[in-house]
C-alpha cells in the first residue's frame, strides 16, 4: 500500500507543475482567496482536487465511458479551450469547443500512435470564428503499448502547452497502468479460485460419492441426509458470484464437508469448534478456511502411515480479537518439515504437501496486506496450527463483493 502511494505521488508530481502553470495564468488577488494562501498555493489545490476526481474513471481503464467522465477534469487541468481522448480507431470523448475538427485530428494521429511521440500541429478550418488553430498530441502509454491519445486545442502555438498536456498524459498512463495492474490480479485471484476448486472436486467428490453409496442399501435414510451435505457444500464451493463471504457462510460449508469426512472415518476423528457469535459476520475471502480444514484432515489422518494408529482430532477456533477476528485451525497429525513449508507457501513446490495453504496465504496478503499472511506451526510429527488473522473492516470487502485494490 505505500509503494502505491509513493508511485501516486510521483506520478503526481508533473501535473502539479501543471497546476503551477496554470496558477500563474490564472492568478487573482490574495484577498479573494480567503484563507488558501498565495495564488500558487491556491492552484496546486485545485489541481491536486482536480487530478483527485479525475483518477477513479481512469482506474477502470480506457473506454468511451471513462474517457467522458474524466475529459472534463483533464481539461480544467491544462486549461485549454478543447481537449479530446482517443483510442486507435476513433475519439472517445470530446470536451470544449471545435468539436468539428474531430475528424482532423484523427487524421494526424497514425504517426503519434504508431511512434508513441508526442506531436503538435496547426488545425486547418474553414470557420473564421473558430477558437482553436492549434493541437497538442500526447500519446497515452503502458508498458511500451499506446492504448491512444491526449490530444489539447488551444487558439494559438505555445511550448508551455506542449509540456503540460505530455505530462498530464504521463499521469494518465500511470492511471491506465494502474487499472492493468488491478484487471491482472483479479484475474489472477479468479484463476486461483477456480484451481482451488479444481483441487477440491476429484478427490472429495470420489470419497463423498462412495460413502454415500455405501450407506444407499444399509442406511437409506443416512443416505439421503449425506447426499443433502454434499449438494450444499458443492453448491456452495462451485457458486458463481462474490470473491468475498461470511465467517459464518465459510463455516456453514465446512459443517457440510465434515460432516462428509466423519461419515468416511467414523470415530477416528473428532472435530471441536469454539465461535465467538459476534465475529460470524466478518467478512473474508471466498474458499479460504474450507482449504485449510481440508488440509487439516489430509495430515490428521490421510496423511497417517498406520491408519488404525489412533484417532485424530481438530479443532477450529475464531476470537473476537478487537479490531480482527482470530482464526485458528489445529490438527495432531503428522505435520511436516518447516523447510517444506517454506517451499509451498513460495511455490517453489508441489502444492500436495499442503492443500491450498500458498492459494490461501496469497490471497489474504492480496486483500489485506503482507502482515495479513497466514501463521503456520508445525514439525514433524508435531502436528499443525494454522492462525489466520482478518480484520472485520476492510474497505472494498464485503460479501458479494468484487476483489478490492489494496
Amino acid at each position: 500500500m505505500t509503494g502505491f502511494l509513493a508511485g501516486f505521488c510521483v506520478a503526481l508530481l508533473p501535473v502539479l507543475a501543471a497546476g503551477f502553470w496554470l496558477g500563474r495564468r490564472t492568478a487573482r488577488p490574495r484577498s479573494s482567496l480567503g484563507g488558501l494562501g498565495t495564488p500558487v498555493e491556491h492552484a496546486t489545490f485545485q489541481t491536486l482536487h482536480t487530478a483527485t476526481l479525475a483518477a477513479p474513471p481512469l482506474r477502470a481503464g480506457l473506454t468511451e465511458e471513462t474517457a467522458r467522465r474524466s475529459a472534463k477534469r483533464l481539461r480544467t487541468l491544462l486549461g485549454t479551450d478543447a481537449l479530446c481522448l482517443t483510442d486507435h480507431e476513433s475519439v472517445l470523448a470530446w470536451e470544449g469547443v471545435a468539436e468539428h475538427h474531430r475528424a482532423e485530428i484523427m487524421g494526424r494521429l497514425a504517426g503519434p500512435l504508431e511512434s508513441g511521440r508526442g506531436e503538435a500541429f496547426p488545425l486547418t478550418c474553414d470557420i473564421l470564428d473558430c477558437p482553436v488553430r492549434w493541437a497538442v498530441v500526447a500519446p497515452l502509454t503502458v508498458d511500451d503499448r499506446v492504448h491512444g491519445a491526449l490530444v489539447a486545442c488551444a487558439p494559438r502555438e505555445s511550448a508551455v502547452l506542449v509540456r503540460a498536456a505530455g505530462e498530464v498524459a504521463r499521469w494518465v498512463s500511470v492511471q491506465l497502468e494502474l487499472a492493468d495492474l488491478d484487471q491482472s490480479r483479479t484475474r489472477l485471484i479468479e484463476a486461483e479460485i477456480k484451481a482451488l476448486r479444481a483441487q477440491i472436486s476429484p478427490h472429495f467428490i470420489f470419497n463423498s460419492l462412495a460413502v454415500i453409496a455405501s450407506f444407499v442399501r444399509t442406511d437409506p435414510e443416512r443416505a439421503r441426509e449425506l447426499l443433502l451435505e454434499f449438494a450444499d457444500f458443492t453448491r456452495y464451493s462451485f457458486r458463481r458470484h462474490g470473491d468475498f463471504t461470511t465467517l459464518a457462510d465459510e463455516l456453514h460449508a465446512i459443517d457440510h464437508y465434515l460432516a462428509l469426512v466423519r461419515a468416511r472415518f467414523g470415530d477416528r476423528l473428532s472435530v471441536t469448534l469454539q465461535i465467538a457469535p459476534e465475529v460470524l459476520p466478518v467478512t473474508l475471502p471466498f474458499l479460504c478456511l474450507q482449504p485449510l480444514v481440508e488440509n487439516a484432515v489430509k495430515h490428521g489422518l490421510e496423511g497417517r502411515t498406520v491408519p488404525a494408529a489412533g484417532k485424530s482430532h481438530i479443532s477450529i477456533t475464531a476470537q473476537d480479537a478487537g479490531a480482527e477476528a482470530l482464526v485458528v485451525i489445529e490438527d495432531d497429525g503428522v505435520g511436516m518439515e518447516p523447510e517444506v513449508l517454506r517451499r509451498i507457501l513460495a511455490g517453489d513446490t508441489s502444492p500436495s504437501g499442503g492443500i491450498g495453504l500458498s492459494n490461501v496465504d496469497e490471497r489474504l496478503r492480496q486483500v489485506y496486506g503482507d502482515d495479513h499472511g497466514l501463521v503456520i506451526e508445525t514439525a514433524v510429527g508435531a502436528g499443525m496450527k494454522i492462525t489466520a488473522r482478518l480484520p472485520k473492516y476492510q474497505p472494498g470487502v464485503h460479501p458479494d463483493g468484487g476483489i478490492p485494490r489494496v
